[in-house]
């Protein structure tokens, strides 16, 4: 006989994965708040790889994957996995040296939106689209003098972010627990290295920076994924959906906190939108019973 929550157990089992998702969120976006704090020393490109190093030695001593037995398949779908997340990685460091943290995470955050109304087909989800797209024409209207590059590199991200999420479907079918995402780490911080070496040298090695590298790599990663996996017990894939859906928000507090970006209230109001958009579409993936495409960027 299987026993059943009551009422009571079962919303105190969702506010306490609600409060995991926040905590995850807030792991990720302040870690990148932390992250921009050490551009003066390392550059972008520096911090990046001490993250995904960070990462990824976090990840492989957690999973301790197993390398015998893949097959050819399995590898490249690994070595993929890994460049999209270097170079996914890079441009959103790139964006955010350029544009507000707030802004740089809604922009990016075109890409898993634009994956779930395409790959929901509603017609609601038109209504989402076109939400989404005046909350980013009010975003850019709002950033006077806005960095071109910083914009392209968000919408490179963007692009990254939607095939991440394809190629992590593909490795949880191929792989047991997290042995295909630590290895895709693994390839996704070798892919960086050089850069960062070119970018920052023998400042990588200092032990500072490597303390604060793995600091960083834990909060976007080893924290927020632990948080996840705890939160989809308690909640189902549409809200844990709709939760994601607030990172651009979490990104600019964490942005006017940490860093002190201060936005105007035309910039959080388009933020707003675009949250918005976000969580309509996620939900209604989730009505019309079909997984919502979100998984957590490993940065």
């Amino acid at each position: 006989m299987t026993a059943t929550l009551a009422p009571a157990e079962q919303l105190g089992g969702r506010l306490h994965g609600v409060a995991l998702i926040l905590v995850g969120m807030s792991s990720v976006q302040f870690s990148a708040a932390l992250a921009v704090s050490l551009y003066p020393v390392l550059g972008p490109l520096g911090v990046v790889t001490l993250r995904l190093v960070g990462a990824a030695v976090l990840l492989l001593a957690f999973a301790r994957p197993r390398l015998r037995g893949r097959s050819r398949r399995d590898w490249l779908t690994i070595a993929l996995f890994g460049v999209v997340m270097a170079v996914m990685n890079v441009c959103v460091y790139l964006s955010i040296q350029r544009l507000p943290l707030g802004a740089a995470i809604t922009f990016e955050f075109l890409g898993p939106l634009t994956l779930a109304i395409v790959l929901s087909r509603r017609g609601l989800d038109l209504v989402w689209a076109a939400l989404a797209g005046a909350g980013v024409l009010l975003l850019g209207s709002g950033l006077g003098g806005m960095d071109a590059a910083g914009v392209l590199f968000a919408l490179a991200a963007a692009a990254c972010w939607a095939g991440y999420i394809l190629l992590t479907r593909r490795l949880g079918q191929a792989f047991s627990g997290m042995e295909g995402l630590a290895l895709g780490a693994a390839v996704g911080a070798i892919a960086v290295l050089p850069l960062g070496i070119g970018a920052a040298g023998g400042e990588l090695l200092r032990p500072e920076n490597l303390a604060l590298g793995l600091l960083v790599g834990l909060l976007a990663s080893a924290v927020p994924y632990s948080m996840d996996l705890l939160a989809l017990k308690r909640l189902p894939a549409a809200a844990f959906g709709v939760m994601m859906s607030l990172n651009p928000a979490l990104a600019a507090l964490a942005g006017f906190l940490v860093l002190g970006q201060e936005l105007s209230w035309t910039q959080l109001l388009a933020i707003g939108l675009v949250v918005l958009a976000s969580a309509g579409a996620t939900a209604g993936a989730g009505v019309s019973g079909k997984r919502s495409p979100r998984a957590r960027s490993a940065r």
